[in-house]
């Protein structure tokens, strides 16, 4: 709902850094318009707008869309705004003010994981995880791994950057247990 903000996030996303075809809306139900005519392949949202805020924008496209990446960004950097972000849908939150370099690089990593998500395959240097055959290869040779091995396996490369801790491991492969 800032003009200046969006016009700066857009130009450093479209001409300065990124490259990206931008398409803005100052509000949810812009938003919504915007989404359903463009299908973009990402959503950037704010969660103080007129009308539809945030967090129903975010729980409306969900409703409809669960696979595209939402980053909200906002000034809001209390726990319960993080909390209901999250719980509403979104893959990620950034707090203003932003820096365009880091907004990039989140960007490319929701890309990324949803690009993975979408083919089912990842390659990590020579190594080849293919969720829809449960394979793995490496240097073209098969390589055998039970199916929670490959699960976790698959899990840990689908995010580089990220540490796991033991507890969200178990929970995830071994609650039904």
């Amino acid at each position: 709902d800032d003009p200046t903000f969006s016009y700066i996030v857009k130009s450093g996303l479209q001409e300065i850094i990124g490259g990206y075809e931008v398409i803005t809306a100052m509000n949810g139900k812009e938003g919504l318009k915007a989404w359903e005519e463009y299908h973009p392949d990402i959503i950037i949202s704010d969660i103080m707008m007129p009308g539809i805020d945030g967090f129903e924008f975010v729980e409306d496209v969900r409703r409809i869309n669960k696979r595209i990446p939402i980053l909200l960004m906002t000034a809001r950097d209390d726990l319960s705004a993080k909390r209901q972000g999250f719980r509403a849908g979104i893959d990620d939150y950034m707090v203003k003010p932003i820096d365009l370099d880091e907004l990039l690089l989140r960007i490319e990593a929701l890309l990324r994981r949803a690009r993975i998500e979408d083919e089912k395959r990842l390659t990590v240097g020579k190594t080849v995880l293919d969720a829809e055959e449960v394979s793995v290869y490496v240097d073209g040779t098969p390589v055998m791994l039970t199916l929670r091995e490959f699960q976790i396996t698959y899990k840990l490369l689908s995010y580089p950057r990220r540490t796991f801790s033991r507890a969200q491991l178990m929970d995830e492969f071994w609650s039904g247990e």
